[in-house]
């Protein structure tokens, strides 16, 4: 597979969390600590505390910067060394400055991060009063964390540090407790190390890769290149089977991208950072991790004094770790679990002979730790949706009514009182009559009307039909089929009046009330005149809709759907109102199309056939392109195909449709078009979502030519399956339905 977007420009990307260094010395001397012990040195030049005047500046452009880019909110982390050096009157004067210059431009998330050791009832009066949230670093028990975290002359910090989370976790303090930090080493045990920590009641843990570089590897007591990742999947599974307690966001972020959500950690994941780091003289720098690297390969050349946070985020080196995909090596962007591991940490990249263009120092261990926690938790990560056709189907009748709900909330905020009126009454049916109602909401162009006004409300453009017409029209037929004693206005305009699963009204245009009646309903117009209709009785104003009783084969009843104005959400047009003798010419060749299918392949017949309502006739021939405006159990079907083309048709718009309804509910996969992958069916490469929905119909396309007589294609079909096989942008349900499909075609051939 290639990147689509390997070597593109990004766009500026505004920072939206901001490191602020409020003192650069410490009171440990820990001995993994990257500021102290790695590379870079350039805190021996800068000032031990932050000035009155880096902190008036930096409150000036952090303002600048969210009044600028209109962000919500912004989050501004003080670190150091340890912070809590700086002392409660300087910690204060950094509050107010911050909380001053954001009233009214976005909300100020604002956190410390501390060894804890400082930590007292003075220092947590001063972080409640503004709304500081605390997180203390902490690596386990005693003896895990004396490996480490000690004074420098060795005595522990241990019992300090337990004191004061101890503190911040009394109910009175315990709003600002923002979680443990933990730095993995691989000599403690994983379990011990994670019940420390839970003892303590964090509301999330943050566990640590310590930093490291392919110049300076991490250590490895046993020599194994997969220690790290043992470790934690050790840790996974203690965290994992006392029930997940606790957030743990190196886990968190696996299972999400896994699941085709984002990375939650600038360490995992193509997430673009946001970050930068204000040094105590103002100078402002990429990632504090990069300081493991090099010296100066945080540097910027820029400061607050100078130069605004718009020119810091066109800097070369805060957009390299803004790339996404095309932002990690070319080794890493050819491998399955990129989209979870993103190439690890943009500092543990480095080797001095090329840079950061490299894998993680970690590579091993994050695709081992990708795959085990993709092994451990497929089975219930899987969306039900996916192996489920009855949790499909109610997931896709709550996704209708989920968006009937979003366009009532556009139209009640207009005050639109003829939707009101309309509504009242679907609510009254609901309430009287359930199941009517869901029969016509379940009606698959329902769903087409419906993304259609939707689409119109919000973009201030007309529609044919009033949305509030068309409300009142599925309300009067839900009234008709739920046989309820409820009138229900309508308006009749030139066209006609179509309702929904029933038919079209064609009567004097105005308002009208129709009621529904032992056979049918009636309809009183504007001059009283009452009318009387028959659901399957045609006549010179009403045309009901046409059911084909051996639509699908014995016992499973088809609609012929050619009234309904929304049908025409197809690649081809749909074809008038057929005449009964054209009707009936249809129905015949259908039902030799269906004769054909269940006698060549007749696991996909039934499969075709399952929760197929509705069959639209389109004017021209061939094999219609999916469209995906429609609700679920609607195709449309070429009237001038023959028998055999007919019953591709209907097997392969079905399988196309599927897929494209598990789509629409579930993700099988995330990040699509960022990579392009060679397909047997298409002279240039194509995105994983086209690689997928072309695999997935060819399986049955080709098991229907091969028992017809024809030739197959499976050397095709093998070669897109192995494709996908490796293509990183598939989540779990993903992979699932590529597994599914690859038993599918193993079956067949």
């Amino acid at each position: 597979m290639e990147a689509a977007g390997a070597g593109a420009a990004a766009a500026l990307i505004p920072f939206r969390e901001f490191v602020v260094k409020v003192h650069s010395r410490c009171d440990l001397a820990c001995d993994h600590c990257y500021i102290y012990e790695h590379a870079d040195q350039s805190w021996r030049q800068r000032p031990a505390v932050i000035s009155e005047a880096v902190v008036e500046r930096f409150a000036e452009r952090l303002a600048e910067h969210a009044r600028a880019h209109a962000l919500p909110s912004v989050t501004v982390v003080l670190l150091g060394g340890e912070p809590l050096l700086a002392g409660p009157a300087r910690l204060r004067r950094l509050c107010e400055a911050l909380t001053r210059a954001l009233d009214g431009v976005a909300v100020l998330d604002l956190r410390v991060h501390t060894n804890g050791l400082r930590l007292n009832e003075a220092v947590l009066a001063l972080f409640t009063e503004y709304g500081v949230g605390v997180g203390v670093s902490l690596d386990g028990d005693r003896a895990a964390n004396d490996r480490h975290r000690r004074h420098a002359n060795g005595r522990s910090s241990h019992s300090r540090v337990l004191d004061a989370v101890r503190l911040l976790g009394e109910d009175r303090h315990r709003p600002l407790y923002q979680g443990l930090l933990c730095t993995i080493d691989v000599r403690n045990d994983p379990d011990a190390v994670l019940d420390a920590l839970l003892a303590l009641a964090p509301p999330r843990i943050d566990f640590l890769l310590p930093h490291a570089t392919w110049e300076s590897p991490p250590p490895r007591p046993d020599g194994r290149a997969d220690a790290y990742a043992r470790w934690l999947l050790r840790l996974f599974d203690r965290w994992d089977g006392l029930g997940r307690p606790v957030p743990v966001r190196l886990f968190d972020s696996l299972l999400s991208t896994l699941r085709g959500g984002p990375s939650l950690t600038e360490s995992l994941g193509l997430t673009p950072t946001d970050l930068v780091v204000v040094e105590t003289d103002g100078t402002l720098e990429q990632a504090d991790s990069l300081k493991t690297a090099h010296e100066g390969a945080a540097a910027t050349g820029f400061d607050l004094f100078r130069h605004a946070f718009d020119e810091v985020a066109a800097h070369p080196g805060i957009r390299a770790r803004q790339l996404g995909l095309a932002g990690v090596s070319a080794e890493c962007r050819t491998c399955p679990v990129v989209r979870s591991c993103g190439g690890g940490l943009y500092a543990h990249r480095y080797r001095s002979a090329n840079g950061f263009d490299n894998p993680s120092v970690y590579c091993t261990d994050l695709k081992l730790l990708v795959e085990g926690i993709e092994q451990r938790t497929a089975r219930t990560a899987v969306a039900p949706e996916a192996t489920d056709p009855a949790a499909l189907a109610a997931t896709q009748q709550e996704l209708t009514r989920v968006l009937l709900v979003r366009l009532h909330a556009e139209l009640e905020a207009r005050g639109d009182a003829e939707w009101r009126r309309a509504w009242d009454l679907v609510t009254a049916v609901e309430a009287a009559a359930p199941d009517a109602l869901a029969a016509v909401l379940r009606h698959p162009y329902t769903r087409t009307w419906l993304l259609a006004a939707l689409d119109a409300v919000r973009r201030g453009r007309p529609w044919g039909v009033e949305p509030a017409q068309r409300l009142s029209a599925l309300a009067a037929s839900a009234v008709v089929r739920g046989r309820l004693e409820l009138p229900a206005p309508v308006v009749l305009v030139g066209g006609g009046l179509y309702l929904p699963t029933l038919g079209l009204l064609r009567a004097d245009p105005g308002r009208a009330e129709i009621r529904a009646a032992t056979e049918g309903f009636s309809v009183r117009g504007e001059g009283g005149r009452v009318r009387n209709f028959a659901p399957g009785r045609e006549s010179a104003q009403w045309q009901p809709v046409r059911v084909m009783a051996g639509g699908a084969g014995p016992g499973a009843p088809l609609v012929l759907e050619d009234l309904d104005p929304d049908r025409d959400c197809y690649a081809l047009p749909p074809a008038p109102r057929l005449d009964p003798a054209g009707a009936e010419r249809w129905e015949h060749r259908l039902a030799e199309a269906w004769e054909l299918l269940y006698g060549t392949v007749p696991s996909l017949a039934r499969e075709t056939a399952a929760g197929l309502t509705t069959l639209t006739p389109l004017t021209d021939a061939g094999v219609p392109e999916e469209e995906a405006r429609r609700g679920p159990g609607a195709l449309g079907v070429p009237l001038a195909a023959d028998v055999r083309d007919t019953a591709l048709a209907l097997l392969t718009g079905r399988r196309r449709a599927r897929l494209r309804e598990l789509t629409e509910v579930a993700d099988l996969y995330a990040s699509d078009g960022e990579w392009l992958h060679p397909s047997p069916w298409s002279k240039e490469p194509v995105p994983v979502s086209r690689l997928l929905a072309d695999a997935h119909e060819a399986v049955a396309a080709d098991a229907f030519r091969r028992a017809a007589g024809g030739r197959g294609q499976a050397g095709r079909i093998e070669r897109a399956l192995d494709r996908l096989d490796g293509a990183a942008e598939l989540t779990v349900s993903g992979k699932a339905v590529v597994a599914a499909l690859r038993r599918e075609f193993g079956s067949e051939i």
